[in-house]
């Protein structure tokens, strides 16, 4: 009798050391364990993105400046940032599935929670641990598929948990503004973190237990140290963290300041239309899993230099003053920016050696310490000669993320 496709009463604690047992293509297992991982990618990016269109709405509501008002999102990015280190070190002793099911239970209840936040300081404490919550998710999302799924099929169930966050993020904006228009803001947090609730007990009931990992009792700091030392002093890492630094900074700063060209001369654009560019993210679902099916085949570091190179054009291409030029090139830079996303944090797990929890952490470390840092460095450039120098801006950033590329192509030959 043909053994089942995954033995579901494995627990993390009795997984055998040298022994691989991995998720296949084509198994319900593999299966399960994708579309658990497109939840968690949707649960975490919407739970954490469903603020921004409220923005102006806290500033009115709290009697607080623009400025203040974005403390709701940048405290949260900048708490998940820290929680990121934090949860690889967590899930080497809890257990990947185990801390992601609480990161993603915690983090919707808090969202419900903001909802009836009485006061603005409250509200601002809710939302940084709400960030905290998710930092349980990305990195150990991450070291979870590299463990458990078949290195064949890793780059397509990669590319479908980095479409669900740009799924996600695209719906934690979108749905948030429709809600709080016709319901108002607290309603909005209430259904946002009611779906983030849903989506999270189907990735709870979906994901199966792992196989390849070993649990380790205790915490022993020299050991995380001496990890992420490690990876570090890989010689290939280093370059795929500069990329993530490099093209979230790059993919960011023009989010974030697309929106101040539009709704000025010429476009004029209001804010319900300028909301809706936010439904571009489609394309980035689209170029995540296309770019991890299409790196299985033809080699992961062509398609990372390919998407690299295609949000390189993307952004070139909003230079254009017709609006339809404009919103191409947000949408073509999308697309790309989530292929090299996608690949090269499926890279981190292939290259690591170990430890892959640890791996992820820094990977998505660098991710949103670039979001941070130079989405806000971009600003200096837009005071200074507005879009253009935007641009240019964004354009060297990228032009140093395919060097790094090219330079890790040349170091991991034979290795990915």
């Amino acid at each position: 009798m043909p053994k089942p496709a995954y033995a579901a009463k494995r627990s993390e604690e009795t997984a055998i050391p040298g022994r691989r047992s991995y998720l296949t293509r084509g198994t319900g297992a593999y299966r399960r364990a994708s579309l658990a991982l497109f939840l968690s990618g949707f649960s975490t990016f919407s739970l954490l993105y469903c603020v921004q269109p409220l923005l102006p709405i806290f500033s009115q509501e709290f009697s607080v400046s623009p400025a203040e008002s974005s403390l709701s999102l940048s405290l949260s990015t900048g708490f998940l940032a820290v929680a990121i280190i934090c949860a690889a070190a967590v899930s080497e002793g809890l257990g990947r599935r185990s801390l992601m099911s609480i990161s993603l239970l915690g983090a919707a209840l808090l969202t419900i929670a903001t909802a009836f936040a009485p006061n603005w300081h409250l509200l601002l404490v809710i939302r940084a641990l709400q960030g905290l919550a998710l930092g349980g998710v990305p990195a150990v999302a991450m070291a979870y598929l590299a463990e458990e799924i078949d290195p064949r099929g890793l780059g397509a169930t990669m590319g479908l948990y980095v479409g669900g966050t740009a799924f996600g993020g695209m719906s934690g904006r979108v749905l948030t503004g429709i809600f709080a228009e016709y319901l108002s803001w607290r309603p909005a947090l209430f259904l946002i973190g009611a779906i983030g609730l849903a989506a999270a007990l189907g990735f709870i009931a979906l994901l199966p237990p792992s196989r390849n990992f070993v649990r380790r009792p205790g915490f022993d700091p020299r050991f995380h140290a001496k990890a992420w030392l490690g990876h570090l002093a890989n010689p290939v890492l280093p370059f795929i963290f500069a990329i993530a630094f490099l093209a979230m900074g790059s993919f960011v700063t023009i989010y974030n300041y697309a929106g101040f060209r539009l709704v000025a001369p010429p476009y004029g654009l209001n804010q319900t239309e300028l909301g809706l560019i936010f439904t571009v993210y489609l394309f980035g679902i689209g170029g995540a899993s296309t770019g991890g099916l299409i790196g299985d085949r033809i080699g992961h570091f062509s398609v990372l230099l390919f998407g690299l190179a295609l949000t390189a054009a993307g952004t070139a291409l909003t230079l254009s003053v017709a609006l339809p030029s404009m919103i191409l090139g947000i949408i073509v830079l999308t697309a790309g920016f989530f292929m090299s996303h996608s690949i090269a944090s499926g890279l981190v797990g292939r290259l690591a050696h170990g430890t892959k929890g640890h791996a992820s952490s820094l990977y998505m470390l660098a991710y949103y310490v670039g979001s941070s840092v130079m989405g806000s460095a971009g600003g200096w450039f837009w005071a200074i000669d507005g879009w253009a120098a935007v641009v240019t801006f964004t354009l060297v950033m990228l032009t140093l993320a395919f060097i790094s590329a090219c330079a890790a192509q040349r170091l991991a030959r034979g290795k990915a």
